[in-house]
């Protein structure tokens, strides 16, 4: 007997079984659960994921094995450095519950199938191992609070904040200066400001995410000591034994070992499928995930009893992982994010290191040598007014009201964004793989063409094929029957009037194309209520076939069929059915052998219809006579359904159908235009690939003759031609190759090289694949640098929309497939990719506009005022308080109201995709765009704007103001120091209005545009017109006015009002400031290949 001790909180070893066995008296029946709570999207996005990498990890034949007691032992006390443990979906593969047999399991846990623990084991297991409850996620509040209050600019506003209120007191004692307090506490507002524009934008995206602890269900029935009892699920432990019966809520994971014919659990909350999946005792699938003989947590016993053992508890169990990992994952940062962090590191960096320096120049050089000219608390100032220069303090409020505004303009186009930092991901996609059904083409798919071996039928008119089918021995009337009767779709209610082909269906559109074909011929209805439906099995994506066992019971069909005869159809794939066929049906209705050459024949006719584009689809069946050796009625629900699973064999092909899904007439202009915007369209879906390559040639995602496959890949002789993605001038056209990939050749695998090989080409189609495959697609894209985009709109689409940068599902897919995107299609048109792209990247372009506005004005001509005041001992022509107006308010304006709103430029799509190592949100071209362009030109306007207001009203020359210092007191070129201080107020406002006019008269009209000419797109007329741009002149420049001429701000602030004429000296400063940009655009435009359109933002 094995001591418990040694055991782990989720042990398989065995735990010491009680002695002594009592069995009690009545069983009080519990009380039944609630109603199935529902499913978690993000659950079920993880559930998929999880059962994806199992499958990979048992083909690449993982094995784990558990540590024997003595290697535990001695690791556990070794100092070996401990290896990070293995991952959830490595567990998950490595256990062996579903496996074992039932005896072995009981003697695993040390437990009996009719007794159960005894109370003392369950309590010493309890204690040892926990309550059944998963963890509960530590709270991401305070996170939230401190990214709120800090994250972003703030940090380094809340250091300008508490050196302001220090240099007031108790720096600034004895002679404490109130401005400080006053300026310490528009900073403290600006913060203000900004979190709650950060709180506005989290509240408006944020998705709240229902809790997944409700999911446990409060009671259960268990065996302890031989009785059945009714306890707390959170008691439940490993090897109790559990007694299911219909309406109750799984409480832990368990293992069936005993079950009734007709048990059956939804596991719709982990799969999101609705159908209810039958409890077995024997196993049905290696992945853990997809067997039948395990019971998950949370999920529903909808019908039958059984007993299952108790495997896993709290967070061990699969429901418990899902919640673990959910709770842990992060969200991946957005390009934008990274961008935008990346921004404000450098910002934050540079002021530190700048004001390190200042602090370090004042120490040593001008306490040293102009003692009196600055003291502790002017030069913590100093840096106040540094960090206030350099950081654009309005930028946090602008990404935030432009992401906004691009969100709502993007939904008025039926794109919904869930996420806004993921619009402009969008704009940088260079390859969308893209599903073909309902996303490409106009998912009405119709039947065109049947084909009975070699001979193929193109149906124009159903005249002559009805009254074929009225004939019970012909080839059309059996194919009618199999479409008939293997149907998972059915008629809307009150549609029988309607002509067949305009009736609204309820199922799947190639469901729907089979029923309305079926329905042509003859009454739907008529015929399966002719044959009663015995058992069948649902089409999945993995087996690629559904079935139904169909048995006669009208006169009618008794006389077709025969009497005590079962009749087996399936529907599927070709390539799948195919080799469960040993016989076919000829165009007379006559059974033959399937030869070689017949074979052949029905592989032609399949390839034939596939290069029409048409999916095709084999309609097979099998006549069972009873009593059959093969399966007996009075088989229980599961050995039946064995015996039915393998009587799918021997089957008669009765006949080919081609469903044709026309592409939206509108996908070829749109893949089109998706090209020249410099991004790939890989198409993806489950056809064949000779189906495949015929919809994309019509789609224009295939446009060359020659197609490689996978043999050209493998070849080493072969270097298929790589795109040049550095020849920007053909970039679009250069080097088109296309090919095609088949999911047999991904299940055969791809070296490294090769995928390099694959990614590289510039039109690909993935055929035949299965939602692993579809994930291992965007995974390996990814890996090569490609910004990838997926579509989809199935439960099983989710782990690539999730792995994607960004997954965009479809307004009609499912739940969980929009739970997983971060863009939905409201319109399920491909087409409106086109306008997301488009915004994405007017998102992009219009924040660099914003920025190059900003930057000038707000950092650059802010920084030299205290330079200038530091190294040459000028009086500081700006305040600290007027430029954080100028950052705040007079550019936040027009760049708010403005800038934001700006439409798309001519050429924007026509751009190569934006590669986010590369063309970064703030790059050295815009930075010399806006300090050494713009910024000079400002700075050199503004600075001598108040030199000239210095000389004219204060008699003071620009020679006599440099290194003054401490020489700016009392008497000074005969002034008083309170001359001299109000001199240099209105010196600082005639600074600041210089500022705000070039801003708005000169950068703002300059950067609504990179290449364009202010005529060619002026904001008062035309199609550019945008008139929120003088609008936000006016509010800006009566900020101005109440800056200026309110005497709160007067007295409060030290602003003043200026003299008239320095209202309008700047004007033409400002029209001059354009025009030199004006130039620059010129020779942009003019010479693409100079310096200077080399240098351009």
């Amino acid at each position: 007997m094995v001591d418990e001790k040694v055991l782990d909180s989720a042990s398989v070893q065995p735990v010491p079984r009680s002695q002594t066995i009592t069995f009690a008296g009545p069983v009080t029946k519990p009380s039944i659960g609630s109603t199935s709570a529902a499913a978690n999207p993000q659950s079920i996005i993880l559930y998929r994921t999880l059962s994806i990498k199992i499958e990979e990890t048992q083909r690449s034949d993982f094995k784990r094995l558990a540590p024997s007691i003595k290697e535990s032992f001695w690791n556990f006390f070794s100092r070996r450095k401990q290896t990070a443990g293995p991952t959830a979906d490595e567990e998950l593969a490595g256990l062996d519950f579903h496996k074992v047999e039932t005896n072995e399991l009981f003697q695993r846990f040390n437990t009996a199938e009719k007794v159960g623990l005894d109370s003392e084991a369950a309590k010493s297991r309890l204690d040892r191992n926990g309550k059944n409850v998963m963890s509960r996620p530590p709270s991401n509040l305070p996170k939230k609070i401190f990214n709120y209050m800090f994250g972003g600019f703030a940090g380094i506003l809340w250091l300008a904040g508490i050196l302001a209120i220090l240099s007031w007191k108790p720096i600034g004692e004895p002679d404490p200066q109130a401005i400080n307090l006053y300026i310490g506490c528009v900073i403290f507002l600006v913060i203000i400001i900004q979190i709650a524009f950060t709180v506005w934008q989290d509240y408006t995206t944020s998705q709240v995410m229902k809790s997944i602890h409700s999911m446990l269900p409060a009671n259960c029935i268990v065996l302890r000591d031989g009785e059945k009892k009714q306890i707390a699920s959170s008691d439940l432990v490993i090897g109790d034994v559990v007694v299911l019966s219909l309406g109750i809520k799984v409480p832990a994971d368990l293992r069936l070992v005993e079950v009734s014919s007709d048990l059956k659990f939804d596991r719709s909350i982990l799969t999101g499928e609705s159908d209810a999946i039958p409890g077995t005792v024997a196993m049905t699938d290696n992945n853990y995930l997809e067997t039948k003989n395990i019971a998950f947590m949370s999920t529903h016993c909808t019908q039958g009893s059984g007993l299952g053992i108790v495997v896993s508890t709290g967070d061990k169990t699969v429901l418990g992982r899902i919640s673990k990992l959910t709770s842990a994952k992060e969200e991946e940062t957005t390009l934008l994010q990274q961008e935008i962090n990346s921004f404000i590191i450098k910002v934050a960096s540079f002021s530190i290191v700048l004001g390190v320096i200042l602090i370090a120049v004042w120490a040593a050089w001008l306490q040293k040598y102009h003692y009196g000219f600055m003291d502790a608390s002017g030069i913590i100032i100093v840096v106040l007014a540094l960090i206030v220069a350099f950081v654009p303090e309005g930028l946090p409020v602008a990404v935030a009201i432009t992401l906004n505004i691009i969100a709502r303009r993007m939904q008025r186009s039926n794109v919904l964004c869930k996420v806004l930092t993921t619009v402009e991901t969008l704009g940088s996609v260079s390859v969308i793989c893209s599903d073909k059904t309902g996303t490409l083409t106009e998912n009405r798919m119709t039947v065109q063409t049947i084909a009975f071996a070699a001979h193929q039928v193109e149906i124009a008119s159903y005249d002559e094929l009805k009254s074929e089918a009225q004939d019970t021995s012909s080839a059309v009337r059996k194919l009618q029957l199999a479409a008939a009767l293997n149907c998972a779709a059915g008629f809307a209610a009150d549609q029988e009037d309607k002509p067949v082909n305009t009736r609204e269906t309820v199922g799947d559109a190639t469901d729907s194309a089979i029923l309305k074909f079926a329905e042509n011929l003859g009454s739907v209805q008529k015929e399966q209520e002719s044959f009663e439906e015995v058992f069948k099995i649902p089409f999945n994506s993995k087996n690629k076939w559904m079935l139904t066992l169909r048995k006669p019971t009208s006169e009618s069909a008794l006389k077709e069929i025969g009497a005590e005869t079962l009749v087996l159809y399936v529907k599927g794939a070709p390539d799948i059915l195919f080799p469960r066929c040993t016989s076919y049906m000829d165009k007379n209705g006559d059974l033959q052998r399937l030869t070689p050459e017949a074979q052949a024949a029905i592989n032609l006719s399949q390839e034939q219809l596939s290069g029409k584009g048409q999916r095709v689809l084999a309609l097979c069946s099998r006549t069972i006579v009873l009593p059959s050796k093969i399966i007996s009625l009075d088989q229980t629900a599961e050995d039946f359904a064995a015996s039915v699973e393998s009587a799918n064999a021997e089957l008669t092909i009765v006949g080919l159908v081609g469903i044709v899904d026309p592409p939206r007439k509108e996908i070829p202009g749109v893949v089109s235009t998706v090209r020249r915007a410099g991004c790939r369209v890989v198409m993806v879906t489950g056809d064949f690939s000779i189906t495949a390559t015929a919809i994309a040639k019509q789609c224009g995602i295939i446009t060359v003759n020659k197609v490689d496959n996978a043999a050209v890949v493998r070849d080493p002789s072969t270097v298929p031609t790589i795109r040049d993605e550095d020849d920007e001038e053909t970039y679009h056209n250069n080097n088109v190759t296309a090919l095609v990939i088949s999911g047999s050749d991904l299940m055969e695998g791809f070296v490294d090289r090769e995928w390099d090989i694959i990614c590289s080409y510039s039109e690909i189609v993935f055929a035949r694949t299965t939602p692993e495959q579809k994930l291992r697609i965007v995974n390996e894209m990814r890996a090569r640098g490609a910004i990838v985009g997926v579509t989809g709109d199935g439960v099983n689409d989710a782990p690539a929309l999730k792995a994607a940068h960004i997954g965009i599902a479809m307004g009609a897919g499912s739940d969980v497939a929009i739970a997983a995107a971060d863009m939905v299609l409201l319109d399920n048109n491909f087409s409106s990719i086109l306008v997301a792209m488009e915004n994405g990247r007017l998102v992009f372009d219009n924040l660099r506009k914003v920025i190059i506005y900003l930057l000038p004005a707000g950092s650059w001509s802010e920084l030299w005022p205290v330079l200038w005041n530091i190294f040459l001992g000028i009086p500081a022509p700006l305040s600290s308080f007027l430029m954080i107006i100028i950052c705040i308010f007079t550019d936040l304006a027009p760049s708010c109201l403005g800038m934001v709103f700006e439409g798309p430029e001519s050429d924007l799509m026509l751009r190569r995709p934006r590669n986010p190592k590369k063309d970064k949100l703030v790059s050295w071209d815009l930075l010399g765009q806006a300090y050494f362009f713009m910024g000079m030109m400002e700075m050199i306007c503004a600075h001598s704007m108040f030199f000239f207001y210095m000389y004219k009203y204060a008699n003071i020359p620009l020679y006599r103001l440099a290194y003054c210092y401490e020489n700016w007191a009392d008497g000074f070129m005969g002034h008083s120091i309170d001359e001299l201080n109000h001199f240099v107020s209105v010196g600082q406002c005639v600074y600041f209005v210089t500022l705000v006019i070039m801003q708005l008269f000169g950068n703002l009209f300059a950067s609504r545009t990179r290449r364009l000419s202010v005529l060619q797109k002026n904001p008062f007329w035309g199609p550019s017109r945008n008139l929120r741009i003088p609008i936000a002149m006016c509010i800006s420049i009566a900020i101005v006015i109440i800056i200026l001429y309110v005497p709160f701000f007067n007295n409060v602030f030290q602003t003043a009002p200026i003299p008239l004429e320095f209202w309008f000296i700047p004007i033409p400063l400002a029209i001059g400031m354009l025009l030199m940009d004006e130039t620059r655009k010129l020779l942009v435009r003019s010479y693409p290949k100079s310096f200077i359109a080399k240098i351009a933002w």
